[in-house]
């Protein structure tokens, strides 16, 4: 089988060695002639699946005491209105740093219960970079942030000492990098990106911070449901949460986020070099918040990509056009991307110089 490059957006690459366990649990899983899209979410076996995910993510990010990990459905557009459902009471406000289009339409669900406070904004420079420099007021709920941005190719490089909670929507960069979660009173993620394929979201939740925006929250939408449930309020999305399990018994087995943290940098490190060595290339943020998970780039002389397309497709690469809002050229590059696929679109791009330069 020929080798394919996948930078898609997401759904997206996953480690090879998960497909082939994943595809096996498909036919029969766990010996019990039985495939795992039609066992028992309630039976033993997945049970085991469920605590054995739950207690990755706990290992893995090394999650405090009195934080509350859930598998739970809707992905993070969803979770826009979790997150103001269970953190922002009726008509109070909350503090929103809008760095793109996950941003905006994580604001425009929280307007539905209360005031938005829109602290800071890159949208003049359509979202280009990183808001810096803003404050955050007092009265305040809490504060709300995408971390990576992955239509603009923005990071948060550090995120915000806020007197507020802070409430972070890290659905394309959990588990790429180090992170405190006791900086967080919420966490919430599609796994789409670095954890497994879409159908369900990760929460990791502070539990006494929970309770505080009123009784009349939504039975599904309302966190302590789920935390009462074990995940299992609702039947759960059982093969979602098991691919993720896979994956993440992965990233431990390879060193776990320190690991992948230094693999991914060294990735985005090539990647950005040639961006800005090579005059036909020009990337499109700020370098400074330059995002480790999706590099965005455009041609310097548009008349050159038909070749430029042409070229990468004969390479093998998959899902390298930017998003159809922006244009241009978007690499992401997520954990189970090896560093050879990043060589592979740099040399093209060296080759596309070598003959049009």
């Amino acid at each position: 089988m020929t080798k394919v490059h996948n930078y898609s957006a997401g759904p997206c690459i996953l480690p090879q060695e998960v497909f082939e366990k994943a595809s096996q649990a498909v036919l029969n899983f766990n010996d019990l002639n039985l495939s795992i899209l039609e066992i028992s979410h309630r039976s033993k076996d997945f049970v085991e699946v469920m605590e054995k995910a739950r207690a990755l993510v706990k290992e893995l990010l090394n999650v405090p005491e009195g934080y509350q990990v859930l598998f739970l459905q809707g992905g993070a557009s969803l979770g826009f209105l979790k997150a103001a459902y269970n953190f922002l009471p009726p008509r109070e406000k909350a503090a929103y740093i809008n760095t793109g289009s996950w941003s905006t339409k994580a604001i425009k669900e929280a307007n539905r219960i209360g005031e938005v406070i829109e602290v800071a904004s890159s949208e003049d420079k359509n979202f280009n970079y990183i808001p810096k420099g803003y404050g955050i007021p007092s009265e305040a709920k809490y504060l709300h942030l995408t971390s990576n941005n992955t239509i603009f190719g923005t990071q948060f490089k550090q995120f915000p000492i806020s007197r507020v909670p802070i409430l972070c929507d890290m659905s394309s960069d959990i588990f790429s990098q180090e992170i405190d979660v006791s900086k967080f009173d919420l966490i919430y993620a599609g796994a789409q990106k670095n954890m497994g394929p879409a159908g369900t979201t990760l929460y990791i939740v502070k539990e006494s911070a929970l309770g505080k925006a009123g009784d009349n929250i939504p039975t599904m939408l309302d966190l302590r449901t789920h935390i009462k449930k074990d995940s299992m309020f609702n039947t759960p999305p059982v093969y979602p949460i098991y691919v993720s399990m896979l994956t993440l018994e992965w990233l431990k087995k390879n060193g776990g986020v320190p690991a992948i943290a230094k693999q991914n940098q060294a990735k985005a490190d090539l990647l950005y070099a040639e961006i800005d060595r090579n005059p036909l290339f020009e990337g499109v943020t700020a370098k400074e918040d330059r995002s480790n998970m999706n590099a965005t780039f455009v041609l310097t002389n548009e008349s050159l990509k038909e070749d430029f397309d042409a070229m990468w497709k004969e390479a093998n690469i998959n899902g390298l056009n930017g998003h159809r809002s922006v244009g241009g050229y978007r690499a992401s590059m997520y954990n189970a991307l090896p560093l050879e696929s990043v060589q592979v679109l740099v040399d093209v791009m060296k080759e596309l110089e070598n003959k049009k330069g």
